[in-house]
């Protein structure tokens, strides 16, 4: 795997979009909102019409790879994520529903292997064909909060998905 950028903070991978992205490496996506840790850009492939991702610029595979002391990164993606719907005109909190909203892909459901989170607004919006996608507390998506319970729970969501299966063939 060919490091873009490597320091005691950040790790990239050469060949990750969004690491790409989040260096300023892809002349084609505009970042919307950046701090030190964090940006957010629009998804390329829109399931409502407010559709962002928030992505750590330090390359974290996906939500299987997190543990209890990445509960604050995912707030913060959080907390970048209002931010920016807040700062695109989105103030109709019934219509947000953050708690179903905001959440992750899990593996094998994920496009890209960068830990993203999907910001979809207006909830009531999201295109028909895309509703699939975003089913809370489904296998496919996990809620920001959801993740959040499971990491406090001490139990990494990874080993989560392997006690269900384990239940199921047992």
């Amino acid at each position: 795997m060919a490091k873009l950028h490597s320091d005691s903070s950040i790790e990239t991978v050469k060949t990750c979009i969004f690491c790409l992205i989040a260096h300023h490496q892809d002349k084609e996506t505009k970042v919307i909102k950046e701090n030190r840790e964090l940006v957010c850009f629009r998804d390329i492939v829109s399931a409502a019409p407010h559709h962002y991702l928030v992505v750590p610029k330090r390359h974290i595979r996906s939500c299987f790879s997190l543990q209890s002391g990445h509960i604050d990164l995912v707030e913060r993606m959080a907390e970048m994520g209002k931010a920016v719907l807040h700062d695109q005109g989105i103030t109709d909190m019934k219509d947000i529903r953050y708690e179903d909203s905001l959440g992750f892909h899990q593996p094998p459901y994920t496009s890209v292997d960068h830990l993203h989170l999907h910001v979809l607004a207006p909830a009531s919006q999201i295109y028909e064909s895309m509703e699939y996608k975003f089913i809370p507390r489904s296998d496919r998506f996990v809620t920001e909060k959801c993740l959040q319970k499971l990491l406090k729970d001490n139990a990494s969501p990874v080993q989560q998905l392997l006690e269900k299966l384990r239940d199921l063939y047992v």
